[in-house]
């Protein structure tokens, strides 16, 4: 995939809820500004929902200082 440069909503939202799926694909289910929002979603998902595994991650694109630099995304996942 080609990374694509951040968007300032990008960065408003930094925490992600994924849904893991078959064949190590994942889904992006809600995107969050705070990590406590995002634990609050993820307990009443697991209430709602046991048996399918959802993560909070972190993403964060660094910005670039050269034109001709491309922005790297890193990920941390959180397993609460």
């Amino acid at each position: 995939m080609i990374p694509k440069q951040s968007t300032y909503r990008d960065r408003l939202q930094p925490w992600h809820l994924i849904r893991h799926l078959p064949n190590c694909q994942r889904l992006t289910v809600a995107r969050f500004a705070r990590r406590p929002d995002a634990e609050s979603y993820l307990n009443a998902l697991r209430r709602l929902m046991p048996a399918v595994p959802h993560t909070i991650v972190f993403v964060n694109a660094v910005s670039a200082l050269g034109e001709n630099t491309v922005p790297i995304q890193t990920q941390l996942s959180i397993e609460v």
